[in-house]
């Protein structure tokens, strides 16, 4: 690597790169998110900080960033990817990023993509102002990733008019509901939906949602409604979870979010999706905004955490480097130490790669939002990526944050360095919005079949079955910059022969092993048929292997997302250093998984050690660049809120002049 080159780093064009389509929302972010309201606060008990986060809500409400998901018939602007963007800046306190996301995104985002115009002019105008506060109630103490199984009923009444939500048993409580505990009005009740069969039975039409109040103005619960706080939490303690029952509560007919599903006053059901499996999932499927946030808050934590350790790290000295005869005796920048450059600079890479791919996963969400005919196809695929992205990116946030932890020792688990905080928070975005093995699973399914006949069935056993009488095809879907990537492969040399940097051969290989992988899965799924296996047994069985493959694909698909990130960089020596971020990502997750590689035979023993070795390169290589990598990704000091990375600057010129005169001869010093 030319350092020469590199050093003519264009800071500027680097953030305009990672700021992306919705730079104007980021920097408007960075204005309104300023000054002693929104400022990192640590140490405040729990009822204070609940009554903090909404008072800071309602000032954001006041900024009109709220409007970027909602209708423009109601107010909003329409702008789904921009709503996207604003939650994902929202690091300073992550309670009130989480709390904007049951507002904003899931209970308003709910009557939005479930409700019909009559509900958007009722209740949404309301909801952007934060006047109607809400909660998205679909996860049960008993069910919380099968939603299609949740047991709370809605029993239609044709003789009120009404529906009767009604709490079954305790397992089937509303559980960890954000604005339940203190201050939800109304929620968004997911349940079964029963109408009257005219015999005295009841005719099961799924998994709908109707609006249900669930406090008066005053905050008393309602008549029927059971509130019990969650308590404690390891962290938002901002955001009021809580729990719900319902006892027989009554609401009206038109309470009923009614886009793909319809009650008349008679009792007669009707639907534009007649398949209740499809029904079911096209519906989860249009609040797939919720999986894309958190996988972006997840991304912003952990860019906010290497920050803080990456600076830390760059001022922070420990032991001392021998003297020679032309230069005296140092303490060392932490940083200058291998060990530590390959704790972090690899996040550092990886958390670039998973930055571009949740930008063109919000593309192709806001660009799905504005297609007036749904696409079917284009509208799996978006929710299969999503399920992966949340689940690779969440758990990067986990272990890189925990990471950062040790690498900033003592002061890093000072809470007022922020770090302690940020791992606290961040920690349930793994199970929050669908468990990460759970969607990783989801993921491998729509990676073996289209599913064009079964649309929607996550059953195990009917994925196994499915699979046992099919001849599979592997399919791979490109992510962007499709051209460019097909060319660098098809010019990529032999596996032998490829240099380790070769671009080319970085994208065949991880192709190869997501194409070999996914089809040894669905060769050891179709003997379930052929031995008589126990459908679920076989599948079980290979859930290693179902977790191997969505894993696969998503170090693919983020690799893809890299390379076309950097084609866009339109500077050459800022796309040189990418390319060697880039180059950082691919050869540490080959570190990473090299016994598959070597196992496969797409690797020699010889091959393996040399990737180690350049992996060590690249760190080196990266180290005078890292606090600007890191920094470009444009999080306010105010929002970082860390003393140890605060005033970095000003301490590492202090440093660097201090090695300056270190490095001098003697003879010159002592002149």
């Amino acid at each position: 690597m030319s350092e020469q080159a590199l050093l003519k780093l264009d800071e500027a064009e680097l953030r305009g790169l990672l700021d992306g389509r919705w730079a104007n929302i980021r920097e408007r972010a960075r204005d309104v998110i300023q000054g002693e309201q929104f400022a990192p606060v640590h140490g405040l008990s729990m009822e204070d900080h609940r009554a903090r986060t909404l008072k800071q809500l309602m000032a954001l409400a006041e900024t009109g960033m709220p409007a970027y998901g909602f209708p423009e018939s109601v107010g909003g602007t329409d702008d789904i990817g921009a709503s996207v963007v604003a939650f994902e800046m929202l690091v300073a306190d992550m309670s009130l990023m989480v709390k904007m996301g049951v507002q904003f995104g899931l209970f308003g985002g709910a009557i939005k993509a479930l409700g019909t115009d009559e509900h958007h002019q009722k209740y949404l105008p309301d909801v952007m102002t934060v006047a109607l506060p809400g909660c998205f109630a679909m996860t049960e103490t008993g069910h919380g990733s099968d939603v299609q199984r949740l047991r709370t009923t809605a029993t239609y009444d044709a003789g009120s008019g009404e529906f009767v939500v009604h709490t079954p048993d305790e397992s089937a409580r509303k559980d960890y509901i954000g604005n339940a505990a203190r201050d939800g009005r109304m929620a968004v009740v997911f349940a079964q939906l029963r109408t009257p069969d005219g015999e005295g039975g009841l005719i099961e039409h799924g998994v709908h949602a109707l609006m249900v109040p669930i406090r008066d103005r005053k905050g008393k619960p309602m008549p029927g409604v059971t509130i019990e706080d969650c308590g404690p939490k390891a962290g938002l303690n901002g955001v009021d979870n809580g729990r719900l029952w319902f006892d027989g509560v009554r609401v009206p007919r038109t309470n009923l979010l009614n886009r793909y599903g319809d009650v008349a006053a008679d009792g007669t059901y009707s639907s534009p999706i007649e398949n209740q499996n499809r029904r079911f999932f096209t519906m989860l499927g249009t609040l797939i905004r919720g999986r894309i946030s958190v996988a972006g808050g997840a991304g912003t934590a952990t860019k906010a955490s290497l920050a803080i350790a990456i600076r830390y790290a760059d001022t922070r000295r420990q032991f001392t480097r021998p003297a020679t005869d032309s230069r005296p005796e140092r303490e060392v920048r932490i940083l200058d130490y291998l060990a530590h450059q390959r704790k972090l600079l690899p996040a550092l890479a990886r958390t670039y790669g998973l930055h571009f791919a949740q930008e063109e996963l919000v593309t192709r969400l806001h660009e799905l939002s504005k297609s007036e005919e749904r696409d079917e196809r284009a509208q799996r695929e978006l929710e299969s990526r999503a399920a992966g992205l949340k689940a690779v990116a969440t758990w990067h946030a986990t272990e890189t944050i925990q990471t950062c932890r040790e690498a900033c020792g003592g002061s890093g688990y000072l809470a007022q360095n922020r770090i302690p905080q940020l791992k606290a928070d961040s920690d349930i975005f793994t199970t929050f919005e669908g468990d990460n093995t759970v969607l990783l699973q989801q993921l491998t399914k729509a990676l073996l079949t289209n599913f064009k006949d079964s649309f929607g069935d996550l059953d195990q056993l009917g994925l196994a079955r499915f699979m046992a009488g099919r001849v599979f095809e592997t399919v791979i879907e490109r992510t962007a910059a499709i051209p460019l990537i097909d060319r660098l492969i098809a010019a990529a040399p032999g596996r032998d022969e490829a240099s380790l940097y070769n671009r080319g051969w970085h994208l065949e290989l991880f192709e190869d092993r997501e194409k070999h992988i996914t089809e040894g899965l669905a060769r050891r799924l179709r003997r379930a048929k052929k031995d008589g296996s126990d459908a679920f047994e076989v599948f079980n069985r290979a859930q290693d292997h179902v977790l191997a493959a969505g894993r696969a694909h998503m170090d693919r698909v983020v690799l893809e997302a890299f390379v076309a990130g950097i084609d866009r960089c339109g500077d050459k020596s800022t796309a040189k250093l990418l390319n060697r971020l880039c180059d950082l990502y691919v050869l540490s997750v080959i570190e990473e998984d090299r016994a598959w590689f070597l196992e496969h035979e797409r690797l020699s023993t010889a091959r393996t050690k040399a990737v180690s070795a350049a992996v060590n390169d690249l760190c080196r290589g990266l180290r005078p660049y890292a606090v600007r990598l890191a920094d470009a990704f444009g999080l306010r000091d105010e929002w970082l809120g860390a003393p140890i990375a605060l005033g970095a600057e000003e301490r590492r010129q202090e440093v660097q002049q201090a090695d300056e005169r270190a490095e001098r001869p003697k003879q010159e010093q002592q002149a």
